[in-house]
Parts: structure tokens; sequence; C-alpha cells
């Protein structure tokens, strides 16, 4: 049985100096000043990208994070195989379920966009460092942390420290007007990839609701590379309106007539209105939106409370046929309860 994966994504260049031959009689005193500056740290390189990563979403086994959640919003525990239903491309499948909900260490990722409007939400966000511990309770779980704009960029790699990712979010730097979602969300499943197999893997991102300026990332690879990752991505965004952790579209999977290339043509579309509400939900995970600093706060104590308690749901597809299958999951009983699942999975390298 596989672990589940979860996904909620500065550094100082100094200019050479440029010395005239002429001015042979400054060049002591330059000397003198350039041994005072320090070193300049080479950039940290990216996490190649890989265009077919080897991930824990196989012709054998797909795992299937599901929540289940109360009208009174506690979690409906106790379940067990014979009361979920999974359809793959609405064909119910034979099922495991991990019993243990809460016992793999978690390896996540906050990306946080810091171009454009979002430096009015960096007070907001020097907060959060507490909050995050929520997400590393079990032990040996670890937390980095990506700033992105235009391109992403590495601000914390891995650490155990909630101190370290705590300082990085009280010195961030506002970006250029660029919101490179796409780059971003690929940027962070492959550097949760390098996490080990044990590892509960969760990308939590804080941006706008658009892309801007995403280059080398195309709608269909990133649906296939969030289809083949076991990596539950968490989207909280800058929003004035109220929200809450729902899906209020309908799940191409409660279709069983809709094809494999129907079902990803309304993905991409739906990408233009609202990437990161659409990539939440491919994943299995919940996007939300915030106005003030309790409705924020609250969303992520709710993102960490519901990573930590799902079912892990796995099943080797009666169909393996290549492409995205849309996945629905409900319980045989009606509890009343919501239950929120990952919406699609992808077999076979991503379309290029």
């Amino acid at each position: 049985m596989m672990e589940s994966g979860v996904i909620w994504i500065v550094r100082i260049g100094i200019p050479g100096l440029a010395i005239l031959s002429a001015a042979m009689v400054l060049g002591s005193a330059a000397a003198a000043t350039a041994q005072k500056l320090p070193p300049i740290e080479p950039p940290k390189p990216m996490p190649r990208q890989q265009e077919a990563p080897t991930l824990r979403v196989t012709t054998t086994e797909v795992l299937v994070p599901t929540l289940v959640e109360k009208r009174g919003g506690g979690i409906l525990y106790g379940l067990k195989p014979s009361d979920f239903v999974l359809e793959d491309n609405g064909v119910p499948q034979k099922i495991r379920v991990q019993p243990e909900m809460d016992t793999a260490p978690v390896a996540l990722v906050v990306a946080v966009e810091l171009g454009g409007a979002s430096v009015l939400e960096f007070g907001k966000l020097a907060r959060m460092g507490p909050l995050l511990d929520l997400f590393l309770a079990s032990p040996g779980s670890e937390a980095a942390l990506i700033g992105f704009d235009s391109a992403p960029h590495l601000i914390c790699d891995y650490t155990h420290s909630e101190a370290d990712v705590e300082n990085a979010l009280e010195n961030l730097q506002p970006g250029d007007g660029g919101a490179a979602i796409l780059d971003t969300i690929s940027y962070g499943v492959d550097l949760l990839d390098t996490q080990p197999e044990r590892f509960r893997r969760v990308l939590l991102l804080i941006s706008e609701r658009r892309d801007h300026g995403s280059k080398h990332t195309k709608p269909v690879q990133l649906i296939g590379k969030i289809g083949r990752s076991d990596v539950l991505v968490m989207s909280i965004s800058f929003s004035p309106s109220r929200a809450e952790f729902t899906h209020d579209v309908k799940s191409p999977g409660e279709d069983p007539t809709m094809n494999m290339v129907s079902a990803l043509v309304m993905i991409v579309k739906a990408f233009k209105k609202n990437v990161a509400k659409e990539i939440a939900q491919m994943s299995g995970g919940e996007y939300t939106s915030f106005a003030g600093d309790k409705g924020f706060e609250q969303r992520v104590v709710n993102a960490a409370k519901h990573v930590r308690n799902r079912y892990l749901i796995s099943f080797s597809p009666s169909n393996p046929a290549p492409g995205l299958h849309t996945i629905r999951v409900r319980t045989k009983q009606d509890y009343g309860a919501r239950i929120v699942a990952r919406a699609n999975y992808w077999l076979g390298p991503a379309q290029q």
C-alpha cells in the first residue's frame, strides 16, 4: 500500500565591478573594498523538469486520498472498503482502504505569490508560520517555501525548523507583475517528488486565481503531471468574496458517458477562469478564497485538518486505457457527509 502524498508555493546578486585599466591608482582601494564584500552565492538550480517523472500513479495502483466530512464539520471515522463505491470512468472498481489516517510524515511545499497585488497580503503571510505546524504534526515532517512572480524561486529548502520558514515568510520581497501559476505548480510537484515514498505530499498554493506569465508549462502538460502524481494541492486565493471549501462545479466523473477527450477539453477551458481551483480539485484537494486576516487563518487551519484526515483509498484500474480518467467516490449509505476526492488521474505520458 502506498503512502499518500499531499499537495497548500531571495537571493541577492552583487553586480561585478568594472575597473578601467587607466585608473590603476584606484586598484588597491577597490581590492580592499572587494575583500570586505561577502562572497556571491551561486544560484540554486531549480529541480530538473521531467517529461515523464517516476510517480506513484501507475497502471497497477491509483491512490485516492478521500475526505468524508460530517455536516457539523467533524470527520466521519471508521469506514471500511465495503462502505465506499469508487467509479473509474463510470465503472465501479475493487478498492482497498488503509486503516490508519494520520501516521505518515508530511512533505509540505508552500508556494506564495510575490507578484502584482499580492504584496497587499504579505502581512497575512508573515503570520502564517505557526499555522504550518498543523500540517507537520507527524514526526519527520518537513516544509519548503517557494515564492513566485513570472517564475518560481526556492526561498527556503526542506527544513524541520518552523523558525526557518517563519523567518522567510516575514521577509518576503515583492516580485514583478507576473503570476506563473502553471510553472510554479509544476516546479512544486517536482520538488515534492524528491522526497521518499513514505511521505504524504502536499502543495499549499496561495495566489490569485489566474495564471499570468508561465513560459515552460502548458495546461495539458500540467494536467498530465498532476494526474500521474500523488500530490494533494490545497489552494487559497486572494479574493474579496465569501467562499468555502467546496466543489461548486459538477465533477466530470459524475457523467459516465463523458469520454477522456471531452473531459480534458473541459478542464483546459476551466484553467483560463481559475487554474488554482481546477488543479486543487483534480488532485483531490480543496479550493477557497479569503478576504480578511481571520478568514485567511481559518482557511489554513481547515486545510491542515482536512489534509491529515483523509481515507487512503487505492485501486487497480479494470480498464487501464492511456489518457485522462475521471473518478467519482461516494459512500453506499447516505450519511449526509461531504466527500472530497481527486476528480481525475492520468495513465501514460502527458501530451506535449
